[in-house]
Formats: structure tokens, C-alpha cells, sequence
């Protein structure tokens, strides 16, 4: 699958209704993309029945509203498909989290108790990307940053995607840079890392529709629209 753009589907009001097939749980995950503004009505129908306390007190504490928005939109919406696909109402879903392969401590990747399903949600700037798997999965969706973030961050990436953005023209650069970060992340998350992880030591590469091979899974960008960079990877 390398080099292959993948395309979320929109989650929608009602979308999450009929069971999930094999194609949201198998080899290839599903993937979803939902809008914050356009789930407004959803998040606002359903949140307070579906939300635990945690989620609440975490989506309380963003000072933005978009920022909060969005995350009620992706919990809400990731309780929902989850939901669908254990066949038990969204509030029951049991979440939890790994210990942290690094330090073993409860913050690693969220998992849903005694079930083999895999999933991973990201959120940036009012929308969201979901991702359900039979294998351990990752994504990450980043908006495209002005140009001094791109090079400055930029510069903590891996060598070769340091030296790759360094010799793109200034205009191309933050786009390029975003792919490249939400390849890495989506990995690390997939990994159960996270940003605990050192940005420089993996290779994931900023060409455009062509993440770099990585023993064991498969990366590869995700079509958002334009602004956005987005990527997902998932264990072989």
C-alpha cells in the first residue's frame, strides 16, 4: 500500500447506526473523518449521556471553544463508532489505557477492555480523524503551520527530513513539514509511544503520497483537504 492516499469517510448524524463491517476492523482500517462544526448538533444531543467523567473535565478544560468543540466531537463521535461496533450503548464503552511502553506508567496507547479492537483519534483545528483496527493503529491530523514553525520544529525531525525541507522552496515547506509530522506521530502513536519518543530517529520522509517503508506497518497520508496534513498507520 505504499504511496497510497487513504480517504476517511465523513461521520455524519446517523452515520454510526449500522453495524461496522470487516473493513473497519480488518487489514485496512477504518477511518473517519468528522467536523466539529457540522457535529455540533450531535455533540450537543448526545454528549452529556455519552462522555464519562474524565472526557467532561479534559473538553471543560480548553480555554477555546473551537478547541473544545473539537474535542467533543471527536470523543463523541469515537464513543459512537465504537459503540456500533461492540453492540453496547456508547456510555458503556470501557475504555482504558496501556502502561507506557517507556516508563510503564497508565498513559499509553487507550485501548477498550477485553476486546481486540484497535483505535486511534486525532483533532486540529475543528476537525477530527478516527480510526478503528484489528492490528495496533495511528493517526495524527495537523493544520499546516506558517513557515517559522516549519523550520523551526522542522529542525528536530529526522536528518533526511531536515535536509528534504531544507531544500524546498520557503512557500513549500510548511505543507511538506506537516506531512511529515503526522506520519511521525501517527506511528509513534501506533507504537503506544507517543511524543515520548525522539522525533529524529525514524524516517518516515516528507514526499508527498510516499511515507517511508518501516518494517512491519503500513503509513500512509490521509485525505482531509486542503490546510490540513494528515496520516495513519497501522501494524501488519
Amino acid at each position: 500500500m505504499a504511496g497510497v492516499v487513504w480517504r476517511p469517510v465523513e461521520l455524519r448524524d446517523g452515520g454510526w447506526e449500522q453495524p461496522l463491517t470487516a473493513s473497519g476492523t480488518g487489514g485496512r482500517p477504518g477511518l473517519w473523518l468528522v467536523r466539529a462544526e457540522a457535529f455540533r448538533t450531535v455533540v450537543a444531543r448526545l454528549a452529556h449521556s455519552v462522555l464519562d467523567g474524565v472526557e467532561t473535565e479534559r473538553a471543560a478544560a480548553f480555554r477555546e471553544a473551537r478547541d473544545r468543540d473539537t474535542y467533543l466531537a471527536a470523543h463523541v463521535g469515537l464513543r459512537l463508532l465504537l459503540g456500533a461496533y461492540l453492540g453496547v450503548p456508547p456510555a458503556d464503552v470501557p475504555l482504558e489505557r496501556l502502561p507506557c511502553p517507556m516508563c510503564e506508567e497508565p498513559h499509553g496507547r487507550p485501548v477498550v477492555r477485553g476486546d481486540p479492537v484497535h483505535f486511534s483519534l486525532s483533532h486540529s483545528g475543528g476537525l477530527c480523524l478516527l480510526a478503528l483496527a484489528a492490528t495496533p493503529v495511528g493517526v495524527d491530523i495537523e493544520a499546516v503551520p506558517d513557515l517559522a514553525v516549519a523550520d523551526e520544529v522542522g529542525a528536530c525531525l529526522h536528518p533526511r527530513e531536515s535536509a528534504e525541507l531544507s531544500e524546498l522552496r520557503a512557500v513549500d515547506r510548511p505543507a511538506a513539514f506537516a506531512r511529515a509530522w503526522a506520519r511521525k506521530e501517527a506511528y509513534l502513536k501506533g507504537l503506544g509511544m507517543g511524543l515520548g519518543r525522539d522525533m529524529s530517529l525514524d524516517y518516515l520522509g516528507t514526499a508527498t503520497g510516499a511515507a517511508a517503508t518501516v518494517p512491519g506497518w503500513t503509513i500512509g497520508d490521509v485525505a482531509v483537504g486542503d490546510g490540513y496534513a494528515a496520516a495513519v498507520a497501522v501494524r501488519r
